[in-house]
């Protein structure tokens, strides 16, 4: 067990940073319950990708990125139970050199396993990270291990959590036969990809849609499942598509000074970044998760039921394409697609959802970026739902009347944490906790 005393915890972006007493890095599921038992307030944190402050603020720290082993394997059942630390993208390799795959995966490959399920992570065209796992072990607040399978009722409280009911020690994964896609992405007007989604989500295995605010337009991926031994003509376009985050830099640079010049942007990366037709295969791993990123960024994402994303969907286009406001949106806001599950904090809870992600290129002027308002108020209204890990301001009151198992989490979070050991200021306003 290493330890650090009194230093400074910041986001990868900057954006976030508070002081701590005691920072520990850990390997052992022993070390990790000492810590916990012994501590009066402790957050523990991966990557510190979040753009929510949901990580730290508290005098004791875990980084869990040594905590990254894999525990077991189950050929024949086709499990991995790993520990919470592992970074996503070394588990889909292993995973993969196995000839097994999870079949819906998130955007990015650098998010630790543990943050990741305690904030909802999901990709498209499948259910959330969390409902792949079969099997939790869990540090309690005074130090004992919890475990929770796919039979104990309690899994669905356990599957989202943010942190707030222990901490997630081991994992168990059930993963499937390994599979190829073919994938095939272009441009379409907003007017033709709105009205297929429905048909699209039934006729092929993945779908994902890159919407390109102030152009109309909307980058369709889709992908169906193919013998890994079939031919394709693979088209990856142009070698200057490679530059797009550097294009965008440059064109964004001031666009939080004048936020008009966003619009102007928009148009001009779509005709070179966005008007081209690709075509490739590969796993979905190989070939749909994003490996890096090149630049920081703030994140917020939305989500919706799939029969009000259309309504919702037109009067957020209203809104960004008037004159007489600000917010303008960067490209491109991520359109993905996850069915229902029984998770209590689940974005999807009983209902097939549309998510929907807005980005801001500049994370250090996030703050007054009108975008991240204006999509909050529009969603809110129609019972939208926040991603946990991303930017949002509602609270306790808002998230009550959006999440049907809201009070109920709560009452299990009070019983699993009676002190609050697992509470930072974040999240006791978040659940409205009186100090």
């Amino acid at each position: 067990m290493n330890k650090n005393k009194n230093g400074v915890w910041t986001s990868w972006n900057d954006n976030i940073s508070s002081n701590y007493e005691s920072l520990y890095k850990i390997t052992s599921e022993q070390e990790l319950q000492e810590i916990v038992k012994k501590s009066e307030k402790i957050r523990v944190f991966g990557n510190k990708q979040s753009s929510a402050d949901i990580a730290s603020g508290v005098a004791t720290l875990v980084d869990m990125r040594t905590y990254n082993q894999v525990i077991h394997f189950n050929e024949s059942a086709k499990t991995i139970t790993v520990q919470s630390g592992i970074i996503l993208g070394d588990l889909l390799e292993i995973i993969e050199s196995k000839d097994w795959c999870i079949p819906c995966l998130p955007d990015i490959n650098t998010i630790t396993i543990g943050g990741a399920l305690a904030t909802g992570t999901h990709g498209t065209s499948g259910k959330l990270l969390s409902e792949y796992v079969i099997n939790f072990r869990m540090v309690l607040a005074d130090g004992a291990i919890k475990t929770i399978t796919e039979k104990d009722n309690l899994i669905n409280a356990v599957r989202v959590s943010l942190g707030a009911l222990g901490v997630l020690s081991e994992i168990t994964f059930q993963c499937e036969p390994l599979y190829t896609l073919h994938i095939k992405e272009g441009p379409e007007d907003d007017t033709l990809w709105l009205p297929k989604i429905k048909e699209r989500l039934q006729n092929h295995d993945f779908l994902r849609i890159l919407w390109l605010p102030h152009t109309d337009k909307g980058y369709v991926i889709i992908g169906d499942k193919i013998d890994s031994n079939t031919a394709i003509k693979e088209d990856l376009g142009p070698s200057y598509l490679k530059h797009r985050r550097t294009a965008s830099k440059i064109l964004y640079k001031y666009s939080h000074v004048f936020p008009w010049i966003t619009a102007i942007a928009n148009k001009l990366l779509y005709k070179g970044f966005f008007s081209t037709i690709k075509e490739h295969k590969g796993s979905l791993y190989q070939s749909t998760v994003t490996k890096s990123r090149g630049s920081t960024l703030e994140l917020a994402e939305w989500t919706i039921g799939l029969d009000l994303f259309p309504q919702v969907f037109e009067e957020l286009k209203t809104e960004i394409n008037k004159w007489s406001n600000k917010s303008f949106i960067h490209i491109p806001m991520d359109i993905r697609f996850v069915y229902k599950d029984k998770s209590w904090l689940s974005y999807a809870y009983q209902k097939d959802i549309v998510t929907m992600g807005c980005v801001s290129r500049n994370a250090a002027t996030a703050d007054t970026y009108e975008a991240f308002k204006s999509i909050e108020k529009i969603f809110l209204k129609h019972g939208g739902k926040p991603h946990w890990a991303k930017r949002f301001k509602a609270k306790d009151k808002q998230l009550s009347l959006v999440y049907a198992k809201w009070e109920d989490f709560k009452l299990l979070r009070t019983k699993f944490d009676p002190t609050n050991k697992f509470m930072n200021p974040y999240l006791e306003k978040l659940f409205n906790i009186k100090r």
